[in-house]
């Protein structure tokens, strides 16, 4: 592993730089980001609506505007402003950046005209509120916020300001992470620890852990108990890719190769983390009911560790049991 003391130029720069996006973006006068993922789905596919969101300078100063800007601080500060809801150190923004505004990372403008919908995940068509109370459940490793309640109309309030003026229905450029082709040489545990050393450890420490800045979660955990759950769309491999591929190195997303992007997301995912909230009773039945696709890794065999008993957290149940899994695809 790289000792701080010989990091390159390069990537001290780097660190800089994703401090400077997480600092200025969406500030009144600050560029627009948009990501090279984003760029090149428009160049691919110029269907797609091109769509930004209003600056937040805009935001009205009337008693609505003080329900977006309540979303807003959600948004950048989750468990500061949600500590009821909340059982991690990830904020809204570490799955969406820019505090929901940023092509190519799910931002919530584009989130916000594709509901309701059919999700596979949960077998039934989903409301916008409802797919925020999953963000909470799974990603924030805490629990959903009931219908109705001032954190989720604060948030939906965030989200339809942002999406003023988006077609309903519409596909809009970047709304999704990147969709990467399946790697012809699957994914290698080895090879995905060297990239997460010479490209991740930086920003979420060498042991996955992230970075606290004053208490506050500047760069996420990536794993542990302080990580998203089992249930969380990033505990899937192609989502996981697509994210990293399009969106890190923070401040520098497309740098990375496909390859080196399926393998860093299958060296994290490699982890253990905080059981899945549906756990029913054994690591197989729980795999075989909601982790039998070829992306997951629960339930199965990763460096010599049948994952899926779950890190302990609060709110959570954990437990080993079942037969060991089959061993994932890829190397």
């Amino acid at each position: 592993m790289t000792r701080p003391c010989t990091l390159h130029l390069s990537r001290i720069a780097g660190l800089a730089a994703a401090i400077v996006v997480l600092a200025g973006c969406g500030r009144p006068g600050v560029p627009k980001q948009e990501t090279a993922a984003s760029r090149n789905e428009r160049a691919a596919s110029p269907h797609l609506v091109v769509f930004a969101p209003p600056p937040l300078s805009e935001i009205p100063d009337d008693a609505f505007g003080a329900e977006v800007r309540h979303g807003e601080a959600l948004f950048r500060n989750t468990l500061a402003n949600a500590p009821q809801y909340v059982g991690n150190s990830l904020t809204c923004q570490s799955c969406h950046l820019d505090a929901g505004r940023l092509a190519g990372s799910a931002p919530m403008w584009a989130a916000w005209v594709s509901y309701p919908a059919y999700r596979s995940k949960d077998r039934r068509v989903d409301t916008f509120a409802a797919r925020l109370q999953g963000c909470f459940r799974y990603s924030m490793n805490g629990k959903p916020p009931p219908l109705g309640s001032p954190v989720l109309v604060a948030l939906e309030a965030y989200s339809y300001w942002m999406a003023k003026g988006a077609p309903t229905g519409a596909l809009l450029a970047g709304a999704r992470y990147p969709v990467l082709p399946r790697p012809a040489q699957g994914w290698n545990y080895a090879r995905g620890k060297t990239v997460y050393e010479q490209h991740c450890a930086l920003c979420h420490s060498p042991d996955g852990q992230g970075l606290l800045v004053d208490g506050k979660p500047w760069f996420p955990p990536v794993w542990g108990s302080r990580s998203y759950n089992w249930g969380a769309g990033m505990a899937r491999l192609d989502l996981a890719a697509g994210f990293i591929k399009g969106n890190m190195p923070l401040g520098n997303g497309g740098s990375l190769t496909d390859q080196q992007a399926w393998d860093v997301a299958y060296y994290i995912d490699g982890h253990e983390r905080p059981q899945d909230p549906r756990y029913l009773g054994s690591i197989l039945a729980t795999r075989e009911a909601f982790h039998a696709g070829p992306f997951d890794t629960y339930g199965r065999s990763v460096d010599g560790r049948l994952l899926g008993a779950g890190t302990g957290t609060t709110g959570t149940t954990t437990g080993a049991h079942g037969k060991r899994a089959t061993k994932p695809a890829g190397t």
